[in-house]
């Protein structure tokens, strides 16, 4: 959306653009936010630009919200803080932090910006599923579904499945190494006995969150690797939000 002048005011995306133009016909004193009503009254023109298809949409939004910075954007106009992910074995528990340096013991990924949440999100819930298929995610931690995980995100294994621990480990420094198919493939032979519609759902758009972050990232992020106490310390970099970081898109 831009202004008479040519600024760009506020940059968005949306499935159905017919609905969501719709939303702004009536601006109503009484149901919009004061926020949105100066946007509305500055809007000169809408340029639209289609993408192949929903990731590739929220990429662009990303990209272009880095660059353009409107001022009725709040969210992701500017890098997050980069942050590492870090994974340690305590035990059968699999723990799941995020940190700003890769400093102590565990492997680290990183460091990335704020879709780093979302990552780490997925796949604790994809190895609650692979580990608890029999009860799903009916019993899963309280607001995990939702993404709402603690500082420290603990994934216990279960009794009788302690024998599966190295062959995950192997398959989660193959799958941040780029090795996508064989996470993939552990998590579908370990979810087969899943309860209901809703849970396969959860996972497979938790598979795919996985799949896409890595792809976008995969030439700009280094594997799962503990790092050398003799090698120099390496600079933090900025890095571009996800595509998958929440934002106000949907709220001017």
């Amino acid at each position: 959306m831009l202004d008479a002048g040519g600024s760009v005011l506020y940059v968005g995306k949306a499935k159905n653009l017919r609905k969501r133009l719709r939303s702004y016909r009536v601006a109503n004193p009484d149901r919009m936010g004061r926020r949105q009503l100066r946007l509305l009254r500055q809007v000169d023109r809408i340029d639209l630009q289609e993408c192949a298809d929903e990731a590739a949409a929220l990429a662009r939004e990303a990209e272009l919200l880095l660059e353009l910075k409107p001022k009725f954007n709040r969210a992701g106009v500017w890098p997050a803080t980069p942050r590492f992910l870090s994974r340690r074995w305590v035990g059968q528990l699999l723990e799941l932090t995020l940190t700003e340096t890769a400093e102590g013991e565990g492997h680290f990924f990183g460091p990335l910006g704020g879709g780093i949440l979302h990552l780490r999100a997925a796949l604790a819930r994809l190895l609650w599923l692979a580990w608890n298929p029999e009860v799903g995610s009916a019993a899963m931690p309280a607001g995990w579904v939702h993404g709402r995980l603690p500082e420290l995100a603990r994934v216990a294994v279960p009794p009788g499945k302690e024998a599966d621990m190295p062959h995950l480990e192997a398959v989660l420094t193959g799958l941040f190494a780029g090795d996508a198919a064989g996470f993939q493939t552990w998590v579908n032979e370990r979810t087969l006995a899943l309860p209901c519609p809703h849970d396969l759902v959860l996972r497979d758009a938790d598979r795919e969150t996985v799949r896409q972050f890595l792809q976008a990232r995969a030439r700009r992020t280094r594997p799962f690797t503990t790092p050398d106490p003799g090698a120099p310390a390496q600079p933090k970099r900025a890095e571009a939000q996800l595509p998958w970081e929440e934002s106000d898109r949907d709220q001017p």
